[in-house]
């Protein structure tokens, strides 16, 4: 096969990546570009193997509080069903005139106050059965609310690594070779320091015709930096040593590889250590470019253009560079 003959035999691959050798069942990807795993699991019940902390903690905003209120809707309707089930003559204080659903309206908003434990005070339990159903749902209701505040309180104080990361990796002119470039900033007001990162190069490649997965450790210009303030380009030079060497357009196009990206940086703000990724396939990969500066200055102080982050033109690279 041409790719065979096109690696680099000074590249050594390495075999601790995670997601061994075998291609047979590859899914497209090693990351996705969020960072996460391209991977389903199976073989187990969906309820074995959901961590439902973790769930809450990672979903989006917006359906967090979906569930949150959905849960709360769903609850108070539940607890109203029973009570007025077991007779609404049972809650003094509700008047009884009115249609059925009327009557059920003022069942559930009496449940709202017993789960909120805010007891307004003009309706009360009367009997034992409906007196039991009260407090059962005050109970509920305390741990509900504790569980919420938890998750609440999780999801605010998770260390997360507030950086992104460029849409495409690109292949530049870098002096008298080329370079594999990608560029990350911080985009929140945290303080980022002692920032370090890894780069590996994963491949699928036919080695006596069997599929293989083949991973290689870039080395890079500068794996570590002192202090995040601005962007930070990853620069990996494609010298001979490197897996990547002799390269063209044409080879990112038809290979099936990916670049994945891990960092790891101390955050002040949070005062620990968070850590992201993301990765890049072949065909993320804009060959002939280089990005465009995205900060600049004025009178007082530097401006960084996060909007610029994602910014490149085309360059013509020499053929020989290679």
């Amino acid at each position: 096969m041409a790719l065979l003959k096109k690696l680099n035999i000074k590249a050594k691959s390495e075999i601790n990546s995670g997601f061994g050798s075998n291609a047979s069942n590859y899914g497209g990807r090693f990351l996705n570009k969020d960072g996460s795993a391209n991977i389903q699991k199976r073989g187990m019940n969906f309820i074995s193997r959901i961590s439902w902390y973790h769930t809450m903690i990672e979903l989006q905003n917006w359906k967090f509080m979906s569930i949150l209120l959905i849960f709360y809707i769903g609850i108070n309707f539940i607890f109203a069903t029973i009570y007025y089930s077991i007779g609404i003559e049972y809650l003094d204080g509700i008047d009884l005139s009115g249609s059925e659903w009327e009557k059920f309206a003022k069942a559930y908003f009496f449940s709202a106050q017993t789960f909120t434990t805010v007891g307004y005070g003009h309706i009360s339990p009367n009997g034992f059965l409906t007196s039991s159903l009260a407090a059962a749902e005050a109970l509920i209701g305390l741990l509900s609310f504790a569980i919420a505040t938890g998750l609440f309180f999780g999801r605010f104080s998770k260390p997360t690594a507030f950086l992104k990361f460029s849409h495409n990796a690109l292949i530049s002119p870098y002096g008298e070779i080329s370079a594999l470039m990608i560029r990350m900033t911080p985009f929140k007001n945290t303080r980022f320091t002692d920032a370090e990162a890894k780069i590996t190069l994963g491949m699928r490649i036919d080695e006596d015709g069997k599929m293989t997965n083949k991973f290689y450790t870039l080395d890079l210009e500068m794996s570590k930096v002192n202090s995040l303030t601005l962007s930070w380009t990853l620069v990996h030079p494609i010298t001979e040593n490197s897996p990547l060497f002799k390269f063209t357009k044409k080879d990112f196009e038809d290979i099936e590889g990916e670049v994945m990206v891990f960092v790891k940086i101390f955050d002040d703000m949070f005062s620990t250590t968070v850590a992201t990724s993301t990765s890049y396939t072949f065909k993320e990969v804009f060959y002939g470019a280089k990005f465009e500066l995205m900060y600049s200055e004025n009178k007082y102080n530097t401006i960084l253009h996060l909007d610029k982050l994602n910014s490149f033109y085309e360059v013509d690279l020499n053929p020989t560079l290679n």
